[in-house]
């Protein structure tokens, strides 16, 4: 997959459509200087812009290959384009990150692109722990290095939120113990 010429193509067509998006996932922590593997690109979208999301995916050859309530994912039958996901945004939590989002430059500064916030990816990934047990490991030690990569600018009251939304301050207690400055 060429994630360069992807989101270039992604991101000119979501600035002519006014589509409201964030980058999350793989790409989005290493934006944010945890580097880590992907296989596709995913994005938080608002609901709203769903339907012109998907006439700018077909447009460019892609297939829905599932969609829900929570999720619409794409895939091209050209290996190039590979595979975008799109989380949609309705819920208040979910509104609330498109916008808190962070324009980042990635691809040695030629892209500009919203990503989100620290704090938000960690509350992206510990819903995923939560939701699924085999991802625990994984997503902990994501959320633990984007703390380790940036623990002087996070806001551990948002982070707190987030803990306290899934049942877990005994995880968000040993992170502050362990990555907070203060």
């Amino acid at each position: 997959m060429d994630f360069k010429l992807i989101l270039q193509k992604l991101l000119t067509a979501f600035e002519k459509e006014g589509i409201r998006y964030a980058l999350l996932g793989g790409m989005a922590l290493g934006a944010w200087g945890v580097p880590r593997g992907t296989v596709d690109i995913d994005f938080l979208v608002h609901n709203d812009d769903m339907k012109k999301v998907d006439g700018i995916m077909r447009g460019l050859g892609y297939e829905c290959k599932y969609r829900s309530e929570n999720v619409s994912q794409y895939l091209s039958p050209l290996k190039v384009f590979g595979e975008v996901d799109f989380l949609h945004a309705f819920r208040t939590h979910s509104l609330s990150m498109l916008q808190r989002t962070e324009e980042k430059k990635m691809f040695d500064g030629t892209i500009s692109i919203k990503v989100l916030k620290v704090e938000d990816l960690i509350g992206f990934k510990l819903q995923g722990m939560v939701n699924d047990e085999s991802r625990k490991s994984l997503d902990l030690s994501d959320i633990e290095s984007l703390l380790a990569a940036n623990k002087k600018n996070v806001d551990w009251i948002l982070i707190k939120e987030y803990f306290d939304l899934f049942n877990c301050t005994g995880i968000f207690d040993k992170l502050r113990e362990k990555y907070a400055d203060d």
